[in-house]
C-alpha cells in the first residue's frame, strides 16, 4: 500500500511537472525563433541630394534617377527682371544605381558649360536589431570640366584640358534620428588644377551640414549649408545656403527652394560668386527628380 502511494504521488508529480517544462521549452524555441532582424535604415532622405550638396541617401540598384535642378536669377534685382525670374540657370543629369552600395552620375551645367561626373558610395548603412550601426557613412568623388571657350580671365594662360579641370571629395556621416528628422555633416575638399591668383589655394576644405524635417508623409522641409574655412582673403563671396521644401508625387520628388548660390555642382556652388542673404542675393529654385527601373535587382 505504502509503494502505491509513492507511484502515485510520482505519477501527480510528473502530471503537473511536464506541462510547465513543455510550456519552457516552447517560449525558449519562441525566443529563438523571434530574434530581431538587422534593419536597414531607408528613406532617410526623400532625395539623393539635399539640396545642392549630396544626401547620404542613395540610388536603388537598377534605378536610373533623370534629375533637373532649375535656378533663377536674384530676386533682389526687382521688377525690371521680373525679380530673377527672367534670368535662369540649369543642370540636368542622370544617376544610376549600380548597386544598393553604389551610384555613379553624370550632369551639364549651363553655368560656366560645366560637365560633372561623380562616384557614390556607401561604406556603412544605419540599422537596427540584431547588428545596430548608429549612422550611414557614404564617399563621394567627383570631377569637373569647364567647357566655356575662354574660362580664365587671364588670357595669356592656355586653357587646356587639364587646366579646365577640378575635382572634389566628400565624406557624409548622416543619421536619421526619427521619423521626421534627419540631419548629416559633409567635410568636403575641392582641387582646382589653376586658380585666379597667387593668393587663391588650390585646395579648398568646407564643412556642410544638411537636414531634413518631415511634415506630413509627402512633403518635407530640406536645408543645407557648407562653412569654408580657407576662402580668399578677403572675399566678398558668402558661403552657400539653401532652404525649401520637398514634395513627393509618386515617381516624382519635386523641390522648391531658396539658394544665394547660382552654381549646381561641388565646385561651382562652393567656389562660385555666391550672394548674400540679408543683402537680397537669392535665388529662387527647384529640383525636378524622376526615377525609372530600368534593371531588376537581382533577389538573394
Amino acid at each position: 500500500m505504502h509503494k502505491l502511494k509513492i507511484i502515485v504521488a510520482g505519477l501527480l508529480m510528473l502530471w503537473v511537472w511536464l506541462p510547465a517544462a513543455l510550456a519552457q521549452e516552447d517560449d525558449l524555441l519562441s525566443l529563438i525563433e523571434e530574434e530581431p532582424a538587422t534593419e536597414q535604415i531607408t528613406n532617410a532622405f526623400k532625395s539623393s541630394r539635399v539640396i545642392n550638396g549630396h544626401s547620404m541617401e542613395m540610388i536603388g540598384e537598377g534605378v536610373l534617377d533623370f534629375r533637373i535642378l532649375h535656378r533663377f536669377g536674384r530676386v533682389n534685382q526687382g521688377y525690371q527682371q521680373f525679380f530673377g525670374l527672367d534670368q535662369a540657370s540649369m543642370r540636368m543629369g542622370f544617376d544610376y544605381g549600380v548597386t544598393p552600395n553604389l551610384t555613379v552620375g553624370v550632369g551639364r551645367s549651363t553655368f560656366q558649360k560645366e560637365l560633372d561626373g561623380f562616384v557614390k558610395w556607401r561604406i556603412l548603412w544605419q540599422s537596427k536589431g540584431a547588428k545596430t550601426m548608429p549612422v550611414s557613412l557614404v564617399w563621394v568623388s567627383g570631377a569637373t570640366y569647364n567647357g566655356q571657350e575662354q574660362p580664365f580671365p587671364f588670357t595669356e594662360v592656355e586653357p587646356t584640358f587639364t587646366r579646365r579641370m577640378a575635382y572634389y571629395h566628400e565624406l557624409i556621416i548622416g543619421r536619421k534620428f526619427s521619423n521626421e528628422f534627419t540631419l548629416q555633416l559633409s567635410p568636403v575638399l575641392v582641387h582646382r588644377n589653376i586658380v585666379e591668383n597667387r593668393l587663391a589655394t588650390n585646395d579648398f576644405f568646407a564643412l556642410g551640414i544638411g537636414g531634413r524635417y518631415k511634415l506630413t508623409n509627402r512633403v518635407a522641409l530640406v536645408a543645407d549649408y557648407y562653412h569654408a574655412f580657407n576662402r580668399f582673403p578677403n572675399s566678398w563671396v558668402y558661403n552657400p545656403l539653401s532652404i525649401g521644401v520637398d514634395i513627393e508625387t509618386g515617381g516624382h520628388v519635386f523641390q522648391l527652394h531658396f539658394s544665394n548660390s547660382n552654381g549646381m555642382n561641388e565646385r561651382a556652388f562652393l567656389l562660385g560668386d555666391n550672394g548674400s542673404w540679408l543683402n537680397g542675393d537669392i535665388q529662387f529654385g527647384f529640383n525636378l527628380s524622376r526615377v525609372f527601373q530600368v534593371k531588376k535587382p537581382v533577389l538573394k
